[in-house]
């Protein structure tokens, strides 16, 4: 019985071993592409964790037209970071399929959802980053890594329609946008830990940062939208500062801005130049 407990032990062990090695090359591989990807998809810095804990800490993954920070814990994107602009034409390629990423700890099957009533929820979004970024990048937002369950009246009414809005109302106003999208989980994650789809644990919510970034004085709107929603619901009942998302998500946003311009951009609620009013109870196109 020694024998056989030993033995069970070192393939444990092994297994373990692979997992931090796999990680670490991958990290490393983000730090070697850092400097060439990361002002193509990201502004001010790329986003990091508050403080180091398990279900903070990620992996960045760069795909065509965006970057992941993946969790092997949550088996979730914690974030996913990527720019868009007005475009001319809104014609894009046919809708992808699903793929299982293989870069991820656990693999999440394209069939991981099936029957559990929740949506394959895109995070870097179909529509914005293949009209931007073109037919390569459309392909990758359907990667299992950039998906998290959404319940089907947020992921196909509410956040739809936050979506439309980027591109149709606030891209065409500015030259550009920086994006950073993600879930919301409970505070205390033994709380939510056996919440989960297959592998990928249940976000209770999900926080959307939009950044029009001026040199002087760069502008946000930022929205958290829990999952039990209607659908209908204004965009502006779920306007909050960055600084309540960090709180929430216990991740670091911007982390290259200045003292001055980061309590202002993270710490007010500030809707000029937005014309959010002009679209937040706007229809979806779908």
């Amino acid at each position: 019985m020694l024998g056989i407990s030993l033995s069970s032990w070192r393939r444990q062990g092994r297994r373990l071993g692979i997992a931090v090695l796999f990680i670490v090359v991958g990290t490393g591989l983000w730090e070697f592409q850092e400097r060439q990807h990361k002002d193509a998809y990201t502004w001010m810095g790329v986003p990091t964790w508050e403080a180091f804990h398990p279900t903070t800490m990620h992996r960045v993954l760069r795909n065509d037209g965006y970057l992941v920070g993946w969790s092997d814990v949550r088996v979730n994107p914690l974030w996913v970071s990527y720019q868009v602009e007005a475009v001319e034409d809104s014609s894009i390629g046919p809708r992808p399929n699903f793929q299982a990423d293989w870069r991820t700890l656990w693999l999440v099957g394209t069939d991981s959802y099936a029957g559990s009533g929740y949506d394959r929820g895109l995070m870097a979004p179909n529509y914005a980053i293949a009209a931007v970024h073109g037919r390569s990048a459309q392909v990758d937002t359907f990667l299992m890594s950039n998906i998290t369950p959404q319940q089907p009246e947020l992921n196909r009414q509410l956040w739809q329609r936050l979506e439309e809005v980027v591109m149709d109302h606030f891209a065409p106003r500015f030259d550009r946008l920086q994006v950073i999208t993600g879930p919301v989980f409970p505070e205390r994650f033994m709380d939510n830990v056996f919440n989960r789809v297959g592998l990928a644990e249940v976000p209770e919510a999900f926080y959307k940062i939009i950044v029009a970034p001026h040199s002087e004085a760069p502008l946000a709107l930022a929205f958290i939208m829990p999952q039990d929603v209607r659908g209908n619901e204004p965009l502006d009942d779920y306007l909050v500062t960055i600084d309540e998302i960090e709180s929430r998500t216990g991740l670091n946003f911007f982390p290259e801005l200045t003292t001055e311009v980061e309590s202002v951009l993270e710490g007010e609620l500030r809707l000029q130049g937005w014309a959010l009013e002009d679209v937040s109870k706007r229809q979806g196109r779908f």
